[in-house]
């Protein structure tokens, strides 16, 4: 079962030339006792859905169109040792497959990054505004369903993807060294609304409570999305690391977009990402 990561919920505002791939994480130490998590890296590739996700860390990073014509949108900034790039990829998992893939072959970064807003499942302990943390990524709706109950990709033996003697089922594991970069960023802001855990990738929303609890009690997830697995995917294929966290929008429950708050959710989650860019940067 997946370990849940849960810290006491508050309500808080968080107010050219590219390398080829190499061996992508290191810890460097500092001076003191104390070990700062660090990636060294020189290209960081921030991949979401749609402009309103990003738009906040185009304009704090002043990054520029990428020059060439391409078919998604894509940004380019330099920040202290590192070079940003922010690729708009569009909504659902083709999209986001497809602008991975060309990211990962044309920039060859060090880290991805998959961002946005996403759903929080019940039990979770994660609201509005909120900041989730995915551990590993699933893709929700691979498998089949018989008439015994839905079957994952393993159990009918068939992978997404080998690589390196490893095979690749429903669930995609994220970075380890980027989720303890994010966990460290987390305790110096004091962010206390957050949670770290399984996301799930569906290609349909979820908009009652009944596939809400359902998913929970199949996947024990704590975020809904509808791109992050793809990026893993495509990440782990390049061998390139992958760090996913996105901002709370709204409840897995009957759909009431009343009770969302989409800006809020991707303010929160650009202003945390900002800081573990110029974290890993320094």
């Amino acid at each position: 079962m997946e370990t849940i990561l849960i810290f006491q919920k508050t309500m808080v505002r968080l107010y050219s030339n590219f390398p080829t791939i190499t061996p992508l994480i290191t810890h460097r130490k500092q001076n003191n006792p104390q070990t700062k998590q660090t990636i060294a890296m020189k290209t960081i590739t921030v991949i979401a859905a749609t402009q309103l996700e990003l738009s906040a860390l185009v304009k704090t990073f002043d990054a520029q169109p990428y020059p060439a014509s391409l078919p998604w949108e894509i940004f380019v900034a330099d920040v202290t040792s590192a070079k940003l790039l922010f690729v708009i990829s569009g909504i659902g998992t083709s999209n986001a497959s497809a602008a991975t893939a060309l990211a990962a072959q044309l920039f060859a970064p060090e880290l991805i990054i998959a961002t946005g807003c996403g759903g929080a499942y019940p039990e979770s302990g994660l609201g509005i505004g909120d900041i989730a943390l995915a551990t590993s990524e699933f893709f929700a709706d691979e498998g089949v369903v018989t008439p015994e109950g839905w079957q994952s990709l393993e159990q009918i033996g068939i992978p997404l993807l080998e690589r390196n003697g490893r095979r690749y089922f429903n669930e995609i594991p994220l970075s380890p060294p980027a989720i303890a970069a994010a966990l460290e960023v987390a305790g110096q802001l004091g962010i206390t609304a957050f949670a770290a855990g399984r996301f799930l990738t569906v290609a349909t929303c979820s908009g009652t409570n009944a596939r809400g609890t359902d998913l929970t009690a199949r996947f024990r997830g704590i975020c809904e999305n509808m791109e992050g697995a793809a990026v893993a995917l495509m990440a782990a294929r390049y061998g390139i690391e992958c760090l996913e966290l996105r901002g709370i929008s709204n409840y897995v429950e009957d759909r009431d977009r009343r009770r969302w708050n989409i800006n809020l959710a991707v303010a929160n989650s650009q202003r945390f990402l900002e800081h573990f860019i110029r974290n890993q940067a320094a």
